[in-house]
């Protein structure tokens, strides 16, 4: 059983495991209530993984790194991996994932990941890094899958304020890459949108382009359970299990995604792919606002 490292103040307690270096627990003492989804296996066994070094699925299971192919599972490796708790304490905790034989064996770079959460009032923010510690370019993609629960899937509102509508791009069910030839407009009502019975009928909602660098999840009378700030999110994915009504909602911010329908280039043509140089390294950042 790996090790969970708490977090803790007046507001929240937090909780992050030594697997997945995942937060797997936020709870809002204010509200009396749990934030982070359950892990409840009869609708989704995971909280909040971190994807990396690849976000959403390959083509076909593999992908194509100087004509030699990989084999990869959905989103990646890290998230199955123990890390080193490096840094632990009260509103600060760090973990770390190096590049090893086994990893290797599909991913050929040499890297360092390190996952840091940090606790300050009603806010947990994450902050990914990742280093090339190798001698050639590297290429990769990373992101978050965080669940948040909800009293009711059907009516609970997604707010992106400031805008009118968003562009929408589906996956292609049949191939499980993303349909960009057919994109559709997200009407929204004074930036909001309310969730419906067939909302995920097509997985996940994506919007590319930048488009979402704030968005608030409340339940359907309006109380707001969190806002993500993701500034340097290129994607963000909207999803919850399809035909389950399941009483949670994914807020997943990306940079690089899953492959677009039909692609079969190398691995520095996949979309959004993000390139690092030796010994160069890769920092971002996202907040969890949690309640008003």
């Amino acid at each position: 059983m790996a090790e969970m490292r708490i977090l803790e103040n007046e507001r929240l307690c937090v909780r992050v495991s030594d697997h997945g270096a995942e937060l797997c627990s936020i709870y809002d003492k204010k509200e009396d209530r749990e934030v982070i989804w359950t892990a409840d296996p009869a609708y989704w066994n995971r909280h909040a993984p971190v994807l990396f070094p690849f976000v959403g699925k390959v083509t076909g299971g593999f992908y194509t790194y100087q004509g030699i192919r990989y084999p990869m599972g959905q989103h990646g490796f890290a998230r199955d991996r123990e890390f080193l708790c490096v840094e632990t304490g009260e509103d600060k905790v760090v973990h770390r994932l190096v590049s090893d034989e086994e990893s290797r064996k599909v991913y050929p770079f040499d890297f360092e990941l390190e996952i840091v959460h940090i606790l300050k009032g009603n806010c947990v923010t994450v902050e990914w890094k990742v280093k090339n510690t190798g001698e050639e370019r590297m290429y990769f993609s990373i992101g978050g899958h965080p669940g948040f629960c909800v009293e009711e899937q059907i009516g609970a509102r997604l707010v992106f304020e400031g805008q009118e509508s968003l562009t929408r791009v589906a996956i292609d069910l049949a191939t499980a890459g993303v349909d960009t030839e057919h994109p559709e407009t997200l009407k929204l009502n004074q930036g909001e949108y309310r969730v419906e019975e067939h909302t995920f009928d097509r997985d996940a909602l994506i919007f590319d382009g930048g488009q979402v660098k704030q968005v608030s999840l409340e339940n359907p009378d309006g109380r707001r359970l969190v806002t993500m700030r993701c500034p340097d999110a290129r994607s963000v994915g909207i999803w919850s299990p399809p035909g389950k009504g399941a009483p949670f909602i994914c807020l997943e911010p990306w940079i690089g995604r899953c492959d677009n329908s039909g692609f079969a280039g190398e691995l520095k043509d996949k979309f959004d792919v993000q390139l690092l140089e030796a010994r160069q390294t890769f920092e971002t950042a996202l907040d969890l606002v949690i309640g008003e």
